[in-house]
């Protein structure tokens, strides 16, 4: 599984540090590391949500208050 977390300076501004430290934290706690992969990209073009998150190319909008809950409803069942 590959998330591609947006980093560009809308998204940067909307959270997108603290997504990216939380998703990490997560996939290292539930021991997913050899499964998913977390990249970040450089504007992908969704700048009017959230932190633009995409997951297999599935785009999906994250704060920093929603990643946990996105990530144990999301990626979990799926990793």
């Amino acid at each position: 599984m590959e998330i591609t977390v947006c980093i560009g300076s809308s998204c940067h501004l909307k959270g997108a540090p603290s997504v990216v430290e939380q998703l990490q934290r997560l996939i290292e706690a539930h021991e997913l590391a050899e499964r998913v992969v977390l990249r970040g990209s450089f504007c992908l073009n969704r700048c009017q949500s959230g932190v633009c998150v995409l997951v297999d190319g599935k785009a999906y909008s994250l704060t920093p208050e929603s990643t946990e809950r996105f990530f144990l409803q999301t990626i979990l069942p799926c990793g």
